[in-house]
């Protein structure tokens, strides 16, 4: 074969292989729906507050009942005391990066940082996000969810009991 005839059939080749697939067009994303202005308030005001180590003052933006879930089995609090001991528990402090609403949460994702009164070790300045939900202006929820590529899965928490007066 002379080398003009294989230089034709090897663009030929090219170009026959170019833009004539049956490619199917890419499904357009629905955006979905910012986290509200008050919510993301309060996830910020809970994780400043608890990186500068007023404890009592990240306990106060819970509502009671609230269900907890830092790699454990989702917990039911009812008591102040019980959402003090579960903030305490944080090693790490967090600087809120960024949130967006997923069904009824509003997923948060942090960087950590240390604590007054923690210890964050080696884990500062790695990402986590945690799922809240909120109600009355107060976290009712806090889910820790994966970090990764696409959207966390959001964990299934029991249903919190009956409303119950704040004092």
């Amino acid at each position: 074969m002379s080398r003009p005839l294989l230089v034709a059939l090897a663009v030929s080749i090219l170009v026959s292989g170019c833009g004539g697939g049956s490619a199917k067009p890419a499904k357009a994303r629905t955006p979905r729906p910012p986290a509200t202005a008050g919510d993301v308030s309060v996830i910020r005001r809970w994780a400043d507050t608890l990186r500068a180590g007023d404890v009592a003052g990240a306990t106060r933006l819970f509502g009671l009942p609230a269900i907890v879930e830092n790699g454990t089995p989702p917990q039911v609090l009812t008591t102040r005391t019980a959402v003090r001991a579960f903030n305490e528990s944080l090693p790490c402090g967090a600087r809120l990066l960024s949130t967006r609403r997923r069904d009824r949460y509003t997923v948060a994702t942090f960087r950590l940082t240390d604590r007054r009164g923690g210890a964050c070790g080696a884990g500062v300045g790695d990402k986590a996000a945690t799922a809240f939900r909120l109600r009355g202006g107060r976290i009712v929820e806090w889910l820790r969810v994966p970090i990764g590529a696409g959207e966390p899965t959001v964990p299934s928490p029991p249903r919190l009991p009956p409303r119950t007066t704040i004092s």
